[in-house]
């Protein structure tokens, strides 16, 4: 293993904000099965499968599926994420995260993508970002999902660099917790009170300033 900076983004929330999809979907489905689902609620999944989502929801809406209905709610989910997702380009990417990642290009710095959604392969094609990660690590590559820091280690491991020395984008507080487990450097971004337990926290990424990344890699 190389001693290296390497970085290592999350996707929802932090290269693009799919969260919206999610609630849209998300709240079809109580709607479906006869009941509401929030906002508030929805940031409550922010971080976790789709199983324990849709769990979650069922126990909000003081309802029970069987495995096989529980199964069909599920695919429906996503199939109408996809939907969404389908009409995606290089506009969904957030503000100030291409200045970033120009920056890590240019400068030969090696940066990876560390999501636990099994669709971030099609969402990275369609915003035109597929090939500028030298490494991708999604939903289908992990077994544990985060605060496990499973897939930043795997991640890691691909950039051939000890993770003691990758720098995480998170906006999920168990994905600043995986970080932190995984003795790498955590940067929080969203709510400052939230993301308590990162190392840094901006609100977004025009917050973040190269002086900021160049400073990382000089540590």
């Amino acid at each position: 293993m190389s001693n290296h900076k390497a970085f290592i983004f999350d996707l929802d929330g932090v290269i693009v904000d799919t969260a919206k999809f999610h609630f849209l979907a998300w709240r079809k489905l109580a709607n479906d099965l006869g009941f509401d689902f929030t906002e508030e609620q929805n940031e409550q999944l922010k971080g976790v499968s789709r199983v324990e989502s849709l769990k979650r929801i069922l126990k909000w809406g003081n309802m029970e599926l069987a495995d096989d209905e529980f199964e069909r709610q599920m695919a429906m989910k996503n199939e109408n994420y996809l939907s969404y997702v389908d009409k995606m380009d290089e506009k969904e990417i957030l503000p100030g995260v291409q200045k970033v990642l120009d920056y890590l290009t240019e400068n030969n710095v090696p940066f990876a993508l560390g999501s636990a959604s099994k669709n971030a392969r099609p969402i990275l094609k369609k915003i035109d970002l597929y090939d500028k990660f030298d490494a991708i690590v999604d939903g289908t590559d992990v077994s544990r999902a985060k605060p496990d820091p499973e897939v930043f280690l795997i991640a890691a491991d691909k950039l051939k660099t000890d993770p003691q020395n990758c720098v995480v984008f998170e906006d999920s507080v168990a994905g600043v917790q995986a970080a932190n487990i995984g003795k790498m450097t955590s940067i929080g971004i969203g709510d400052k009170e939230v993301l308590n337990e990162a190392d840094h926290v901006f609100p977004d990424f025009t917050e973040i300033k190269i002086e900021f990344i160049e400073n990382l890699l000089r540590k």
